[in-house]
């Protein structure tokens, strides 16, 4: 997810379409959110790991 939020940061530059810049850095942020709770050992969503 994290990926994929700087692709469409990347591709919204370039193409100069500020929808893309938003959601780029939205997909980021959750990427990032996520990769921290799971770091921490904290169940994400009823589950503790994601297969």
């Amino acid at each position: 997810m994290i990926i994929l939020g700087i692709i469409l940061v990347i591709i919204g530059y370039v193409a100069d379409l500020p929808i893309l810049i938003t959601i780029g850095v939205i997909l980021a942020v959750i990427g990032l959110v996520l990769v921290l709770l799971g770091s921490t050992g904290r169940a994400i969503g009823g589950r503790r790991h994601w297969y």
